[in-house]
């Protein structure tokens, strides 16, 4: 390929662009194959959820077991490309049934949406006088969606702050809004759109951005257990679950990968749910910085009868309404199998998984270490990408984690060496 530049591409149906693309990048046909299968996404939604679509890109679909959450079970869907993570997250839960399951807790699905403004010549003034109207910048950003008005949501309040900034003072309002069971963005974008031009007169500057914030910390879930520490291997293993999460909440580069264990339970809930993940990743760090260190969304102890006790508290913007979560039909049917009836109950679920997978990473890591489990279970990923086919696959994973050698060149001798002995 020697031009990127395609004028009228976006114009084409999907499957000439997809044949656009194979020819300039010299496809072959097993591969325009695979990426013309949508999976469960019919073709022409695909075609309007995005721009520029030529197919679609599947990841297995797991489903978690032995969830309850606040008393009531759940089988829960989970859509990622890596091993251990649903067989993880099930176990925890397990575990955390003999002591009642997870109790999670939330505070309501509320929003903020920011509208900046630059250039005011008295900020502090300008602060006080956008307060002073709040009435009115509530009315005009309700006046926008009636329907969520209409439901309980609606914006509620409004903030203002003055901003030191590099490029000099500014002012920026808040709307702080109930977005009921709606992710949000689409409502507040729009309001914070409609109200700009009402701050910006109040203020005498000029409004800049209008948007939502991901850093979603008035839409926190909190999520709890105990797990009972001969169910876990015992009370040894209670305490390396206990150091693990403080060399975490000490060191950023342990805590990054700390996190990132909760994300792969909370991702892989909202890939299979049709929700916005990358909104969620945001909250979810952004607010592990908040005190200014980065910090763990977990905390871990011992009670007084040596059992583990777990808990998690972190924002989550999830939504039931609009978005892929209603486009994508893959996604409503993994919503009905989870059987979550509101944006609340979704979130709740999503952060005992988080929860739950958490735990799982620590509980091996503090045992038998994290690779014993992950590796047996990823022994035939490597079978299969090294060419197996079938029963083959099994038979190479098998050879490889007796042998203690999952790599992939072995996984290549070991298909070569099979497939001519039959």
């Amino acid at each position: 390929m020697t031009d990127s530049q395609m004028p009228g591409f976006h114009k084409l149906p999907m499957s000439e662009k997809l044949k656009e693309i194979a020819k300039m990048t010299g496809l072959t046909e097993d591969e325009v194959k695979a990426l013309a299968n949508t999976g469960g996404l019919p073709s022409d939604v695909a075609d309007r959820m995005i721009e520029n679509v030529v197919g679609g890109l599947t990841m297995p679909l797991g489903i978690a077991t032995n969830f309850r959450i606040n008393g009531k079970d759940y089988l829960v869907p989970m859509a990622l490309e890596e091993p251990s993570v649903v067989a993880g997250a099930s176990k925890a839960a397990k575990i955390a049934r003999e002591k009642g399951g997870f109790t999670v807790t939330n505070t309501g699905p509320v929003m903020i949406g920011q509208i900046q403004i630059v250039n005011v010549p008295q900020p502090e003034k300008a602060k006080a006088d956008i307060l002073g109207r709040k009435a009115d910048i509530l009315k005009k950003a309700n006046e926008q969606d009636p329907m969520l008005v209409s439901l309980g949501g609606g914006a509620k309040d409004l903030n203002a702050k003055v901003l030191a900034t590099i490029t000099g003072p500014m002012v920026v309002a808040e709307l702080i809004v109930n977005t009921g069971d709606a992710m949000g963005a689409n409502a507040v974008n729009t309001m914070a759109e409609a109200v700009a031009p009402m701050i910006e007169e109040i203020a005498h500057g000029d409004a800049l951005l209008k948007i939502i914030s991901n850093l979603a910390d008035r839409r926190l879930v909190r999520a709890s257990a105990v797990f009972e520490k001969d169910a876990m291997g015992g009370e040894g293993v209670v305490d390396g679950v206990v150091n693990a999460y403080a060399f975490a909440d000490a060191d950023p580069y342990r805590c990054a990968t700390h996190n990132k264990g909760i994300m792969n339970g909370v991702v892989a809930v909202g890939i299979a749910c049709g929700q916005d993940i990358r909104a969620l990743e945001a909250g979810a760090h952004s607010y592990a910085s908040k005190t200014g260190r980065y910090k763990p969304l977990t905390t871990w102890e011992k009670d007084a009868e040596g059992n583990l006790v777990g808990k998690l508290e972190m924002p989550m913007a999830v939504g039931l309404v609009g978005g892929a979560a209603r486009t994508h039909p893959a996604a409503r049917a993994a919503i009905k199998i989870l059987g979550a009836k509101t944006a609340i109950e979704l979130a709740e679920v999503m952060a005992a998984v988080g929860l739950a997978q958490n735990f799982a990473a620590l509980r091996a890591l503090a045992s038998e270490g994290i690779q014993k489990g992950h590796m047996k279970l990823h022994s035939r990923n490597v079978a299969v990408s090294a060419g197996a086919t079938g029963e083959l696959i099994d038979v190479v994973a098998k050879r490889m984690v007796e042998e203690k050698k999952i790599r992939f060149d072995r996984a290549k001798e070991l298909v070569e060496e099979l497939s001519k002995n039959r």
